[in-house]
């Protein structure tokens, strides 16, 4: 069985998911939607793929699946419409930056029967996904604190965030993920600092490109995130999950495992640079998962829109706790 895909998107993440679809022996890169004509164009010519409005995209009876890589604005009436359609769905994050419409989108998937998996990419990582596996053998016993660090080598240009949704919608909602992922339980208590010490643009823009939340969960057990938009030394993306027996945590992986040992110390290569070169193999995963699904008829693979959701009600409590200054409760 080919899966026939649709993708919505052109720029950076959808030349992501176009490379990753036109490589799975599963799948056929169809149809390629963008709003600058040259960019689905140009990416469409590279796959041997056909050029189409999102319009044309939901009514082919040839497009099993919409993958949707569009800005934020438009992913959750993209999902609904797919969804309509009869298609089934992958969304990248977030499926919108207002949780009243991811709940409103997810009604639709559910009335529909329709399959949605969201696009939190790094639970795909081999040594994240080893990670939350020991966990869950029990290797660590009981967790009780979550520890995650995520840095990008150079921030955005200001004008970027301005429709970003800020740091904590558009960048830490990995994270807020990935805490989710590995404790296993759901947060009730969100405490944010921010402040814009890399790029003062960005500050004026009205977001932080620097941020750290502390969370809680009913239990007591705690996650602590931290964010920074510069890393001199490249892509910065390290966790660590303590418990009752033992403690498991995930490097950074390096350009080669090389390193050189002298009188001036120790020498590694750098780390690699940024999450195209870091998540390539998650990526892969995160299709054959998807696929996987659509074979199957299974409507609700992991992370769905549930986890969706979730992440969004904890990245808009940081950004009111960081706003306020004052912990945010989280229903």
């Amino acid at each position: 069985m080919t899966i026939r895909f649709g993708v919505i998107g052109a720029g950076r993440i959808g030349k992501v998911h176009s490379r990753t679809i036109a490589a799975n022996p599963k799948a056929q890169l169809a149809y390629i939607a963008d709003a600058m004509p040259k960019a689905a164009s140009d990416l469409a010519a590279q796959y041997g793929a056909k050029v189409a409005t999102v319009e044309e995209i939901m009514a082919a009876k040839d497009v099993d699946a919409v993958l949707i890589g569009s800005p934020t604005g438009f992913h959750a009436e993209q999902i609904q419409a797919a969804s309509h359609a009869g298609k089934a769905i992958m969304c990248e994050k977030p499926v919108s930056l207002s949780v009243a419409k991811i709940e409103e989108t997810l009604r639709v998937v559910e009335k529909n029967k329709s399959t949605l998996m969201i696009g939190f990419n790094r639970r795909f990582d081999p040594s994240f996904a080893e990670v939350e596996a020991r966990i869950r053998r029990g290797d660590v016993g009981t967790v009780e604190m979550v520890t995650v660090i995520s840095r990008d080598p150079n921030p955005p240009p200001a004008e970027y965030v301005k429709g970003s949704g800020g740091i904590f919608a558009d960048m830490m909602i990995h994270d807020f993920d990935m805490a989710r992922f590995l404790m296993g339980e759901e947060f009730v208590i969100v405490n944010a600092l921010g402040a814009a010490l890399v790029d003062k643009a960005i500050g004026e823009a009205g977001d932080v490109d620097t941020a750290a939340v502390q969370m809680q969960t009913k239990s007591g057990k705690i996650a602590v995130i931290t964010n920074s938009r510069r890393a001199t030394y490249g892509y910065d993306q390290r966790m660590e999950v303590h418990g009752s027996k033992g403690m498991v945590h995930a490097k950074n992986i390096h350009n080669t495992t090389v390193e050189t040992l002298n009188d001036k110390g120790y020498q590694a290569d750098p780390i690699q640079n940024f999450f195209l070169e870091r998540y390539l193999g998650a990526y892969t995963s995160e299709l054959n998962t998807f696929i996987q699904a659509v074979e199957t008829g299974n409507r609700d693979p992991k992370p769905n829109g549930y986890d969706g959701l979730q992440a969004q009600k904890l990245a808009e409590a940081a950004t009111e706790s960081w706003k306020t200054g004052k912990p945010v409760k989280v229903s």
